[in-house]
């Protein structure tokens, strides 16, 4: 399950930066993971809850924004909804695809507390 050490990633990342801004507290963070990227979102919410005990991160509001796959075909440009690396171009039938999004995984934004807040 590489869901935990990508929580764990995320909950070591927010927490530098409310250290870096003076944060007391994470209330919110904001993902956005793509389709293809190998991370099931209910996965991972469940070890962001267990990551996140005890640190700046706790009892933050998760939420995950799934970026379809899309493609682009080599041959004739078409572009298609992909839902796997190899795919077959609708247009020409063509195996030469590009993938242009599905792959994302980022922290898009996430809601910082100070003290007294």
């Amino acid at each position: 399950m590489h869901e935990m050490s990508i929580a764990l990633s995320i909950v070591e990342a927010v927490g530098s930066r409310a250290d870096a801004e003076g944060a007391s507290r994470v209330s919110s963070i904001e993902l956005v993971v793509g389709k293809l990227s190998g991370i099931e979102p209910e996965s991972l919410r469940f070890c962001f809850s267990a990551a996140s005990k005890g640190t700046v991160a706790e009892d933050a509001e998760l939420s995950i924004e799934v970026r379809e796959g899309t493609g682009r075909c080599m041959e004739c440009t078409k572009e298609f909804p992909v839902s796997f690396y190899f795919a077959e171009c609708p247009g020409c039938g063509s195996l030469r695809v590009s993938i242009l999004s599905g792959e994302e995984f980022l922290i898009q934004s996430m809601t910082i507390e100070e003290e007294g807040d």
